[in-house]
């Protein structure tokens, strides 16, 4: 738990948090580090409720600002322990300010920074704390740290723009069926009802239409379970390796998608290649990091097969011709900085590339969705006013 005190040294009045297991635990620290205590309050522990646990965690937002902050800090001349000091008293997310206490409890013990982020792999992955590695052995951390805040800065804002362009459609998608089978099983069963009474031939669309509404106004409730059992069975195969390769393969081939998601791919790989590279890392080891590090499958079996190639002795320009997945620009660039000696250089410059080619593909993306959308949209309307309509008009005509 969290106390806040309020204490006297040096003749300054001294207001921080510190967190202990009982009050007495408050009193000791403070008189054996020289303070005198004035007041000391248990902090308020708030519901343990799941939304306010869930605006409490720890976010890829806040691993993002906390690296350019510390960044800012340490290219300024701060030491470690003073940015962690100064950090824990900014930042007001509880969940984050215990990491970080933690994190200047370990470091003023003697543990490195790297070692310390290494306690909480679920907010620090394997290529921060590498990078932190290479600039705690290189002296650079600061440089590290800013070049690493920017990354995660364009990977952000990359997400970000893609769910924006998606976000729309998804919610568009998710009504229109949730319309659609609200109209179908409560709905047009009670319009269909007219028509029994008069002796007309049907058109097919009507008769398409009384065979949905009927099966789905008996069965609903178990056409309900069956997709949620079918979504359950879908995310249990996405999380095994083979369907997963399978989702990611399938993803690859679409379109409209599939421009966006090598974009993605590539923007990142190459950003993180150049920053491992350019910071004294190896290429086998950056391999390592890249292949942790890639979301998509597929990509990361053609990276497994460009290691092994590298570790046969072959360079990364020709392993990555190898693989047909990669462009050839990528290619001949790749080529080109190990000829020069300048590939750190020549892959930041590739990411920057394929970093305006993804913007270019979510637009274009956007622009084709949207459009496709409304004409699905049309055709299930207009499918369900003609079904309904039509048997009216044909039976005016009859009276006639």
């Amino acid at each position: 738990m969290f106390y806040t005190y309020k204490a006297i040294k040096d003749g300054k009045i001294i207001v921080k948090k510190i967190e202990a297991d009982k009050e007495e635990g408050v009193v000791k620290y403070l008189k054996d580090n020289g303070y005198f205590p004035i007041e000391i309050k248990q902090e308020k522990k708030p519901g343990n409720s799941v939304f306010l646990s869930f605006l409490n965690k720890v976010t890829f937002n806040d691993v993002v600002n906390l690296t350019r902050q510390l960044a800012i800090m340490l290219n300024a001349g701060l030491t470690i322990v003073d940015s962690f000091e100064i950090l824990e008293k900014q930042i007001e997310k509880e969940s984050l300010q215990k990491v970080i206490a933690d994190l200047d409890k370990r470091v003023k013990a003697g543990t490195p920074l790297s070692s310390a982020l290494s306690a909480y792999p679920q907010y620090f992955p394997n290529l921060y704390i590498s990078l932190v590695k290479s600039g705690e052995a290189s002296g650079k951390l600061s440089e590290i740290l800013l070049k690493l805040s920017e990354t995660l800065e364009k990977q952000r804002e990359f997400k970000g723009k893609l769910k924006g362009a998606l976000i729309y459609p998804v919610i568009v998608i998710i009504a229109m069926l949730s319309v659609m089978f609200i109209m179908i099983t409560f709905v047009v069963p009670k319009l269909l009802n007219l028509y029994k009474d008069f002796d007309i031939e049907l058109p097919i669309t009507t008769q398409i239409l009384i065979g949905l509404s009927s099966f789905s106004s008996q069965f609903w409730p178990f056409i309900l379970l069956g997709v949620a059992g079918v979504v359950v069975l879908v995310r249990g195969y996405l999380k095994t390796k083979q369907g997963k390769y399978a989702f990611d393969s399938m993803i690859l081939r679409l379109p409209v998608v599939n421009g966006v998601i090598k974009m993605a791919a590539l923007v990142d790989s190459t950003r993180i290649l150049s920053i491992l590279v350019g910071s004294g890392v190896s290429i086998l080891d950056a391999l390592k990091i890249i292949i942790q590090t890639t979301n998509n499958s597929v990509y990361q079996r053609s990276f497994e097969n460009i290691y092994k190639a590298i570790e046969k002795g072959q360079s990364l320009g020709i392993a990555l011709a190898q693989e047909r997945i990669f462009p050839p620009i990528l290619v001949q660039m790749a080529i080109v900085g190990e000829n020069t000696g300048h590939l750190d250089d020549t892959l930041l410059r590739l990411s920057k590339y394929f970093e305006m080619e993804s913007e270019l593909a979510i637009k274009a993306m956007t622009t084709l969705i949207e459009p496709l959308i409304l004409v699905v949209l049309g055709l299930g309307v207009g499918f369900i006013v003609i079904s309904v309509i039509t048997p009216i008009y044909n039976l005016t005509s009859s009276f006639k």
